[in-house]
C-alpha cells in the first residue's frame, strides 16, 4: 500500500512539473508575440514620422487637414501614397493562400506564394506572387497582389498595393430572425462576380457565424463582419477570383437610395 501511495504521489508531481513547464512556454509565447507586436509598431510610427508626401493629399494627411479615411473614400480622391491609409487606420494585415507546395499526384500543401517559372537560355527564373488583405475590422478593406524574384519582396509588394486600394463596406443588422441593431452583418443581399467565380453573401442573424469558405472567411474578419451566409458558383478553386468577387460584392454594399426595411412604415 505504501508503495501505491509513493507512486501515485510522484506521478502527481510529474503531472504538476509537466503543467508547469507547459505555462511557462506559453507565457513565453505571449511576450514574444506582444514584443513583436510592440516592435511592428514602433516601425510603424518612425516610418510616418520620416515620411515626407509626395501628393496633395498626402500633405493634407501630414498637415491633419483630413483626419478621417471616410473623408477621402467618399470624395473618391485617390490614394497614391500607403503612408496614408497607416496614419489615418490602424490595420491588421493577412495573406491568402493561392498557392501549392510540391507534393506527389498534386497533394500539396496550400501556401502564399504562387511560384511561377520563366523559360530563357541560361535556365528556369522563378517568381512569386502573393495576395493580401488589410482592414481595421470597422468597415474598411483592401486587396493587393505583388509579384517579385523572392517571397518577402512580394508580400510588401502586395500589403503596400491593398493599402491603396482600400475601400468602405457599409454594416449592420439586417437580418429578419435579428433586431439587436449593432453593425455585425450586411445591410442587404449582394453578389459579386469576377471571372467565372461569383460569391453572394447573405445577412445572417446574430450568432451564425461565418458561414464562408476559409480563405473568404479572412477578408469578412478584417471587415468587421461576424455574422453572414454565402453562396458560390463557377471555378471556385480559383481563389484569386473568389477573392476579388467578394470584394466586388462588399463595394455593392455603398449603393444609395435603398431603403431598409425596419426603416419603412
Amino acid at each position: 500500500m505504501a508503495e501505491s501511495e509513493t507512486e501515485k504521489k510522484a506521478s502527481e508531481e510529474r503531472l504538476d512539473e509537466k503543467a508547469e513547464e507547459a505555462i511557462v512556454k506559453i507565457e513565453e509565447r505571449e511576450i514574444k508575440r506582444k514584443s513583436f507586436e510592440e516592435k511592428r509598431k514602433e516601425e510603424l510610427k518612425t516610418k510616418i514620422a520620416s515620411w515626407v508626401p509626395k501628393t496633395k493629399l498626402g500633405k493634407k494627411v501630414k498637415s491633419g487637414e483630413i483626419k478621417e479615411i471616410d473623408y477621402i473614400l467618399d470624395n473618391n480622391l485617390k490614394i497614391l501614397e500607403s503612408e496614408i491609409v497607416d496614419s489615418l487606420l490602424e490595420v491588421k494585415s493577412d495573406l491568402i493562400l493561392i498557392g501549392q507546395s510540391k507534393g506527389k499526384f498534386g497533394g500539396g500543401k496550400r501556401r502564399a506564394w504562387r511560384q511561377t517559372q520563366r523559360k530563357t537560355k541560361e535556365g528556369n527564373i522563378p517568381t512569386f506572387s502573393a495576395l493580401a488583405i488589410v482592414g481595421d475590422e470597422n468597415g474598411h478593406v483592401g486587396v493587393g497582389t505583388g509579384k517579385a524574384k523572392e517571397t518577402l519582396p512580394a508580400r510588401d509588394k502586395a500589403m503596400r498595393k491593398a493599402k491603396l486600394e482600400i475601400i468602405k463596406t457599409k454594416r449592420d443588422c439586417a437580418s429578419f430572425y435579428c433586431s439587436c441593431g449593432q453593425p455585425h452583418s450586411l445591410p442587404f443581399k449582394v453578389e459579386g462576380k469576377a471571372g467565372s467565380a461569383r460569391v453572394v453573401l447573405i445577412p445572417a442573424p446574430q450568432g451564425t457565424g461565418l458561414v464562408v469558405g476559409r480563405e473568404l472567411r479572412k477578408v469578412l474578419k478584417l471587415v468587421g463582419i461576424k455574422d453572414v451566409y454565402s453562396k458560390t458558383f463557377g471555378k471556385k478553386r480559383t481563389t484569386f477570383n473568389l477573392v476579388k468577387a467578394c470584394i466586388d460584392a462588399l463595394k455593392k454594399t455603398n449603393r444609395t437610395g435603398i431603403k431598409h426595411w425596419k426603416n419603412e412604415k
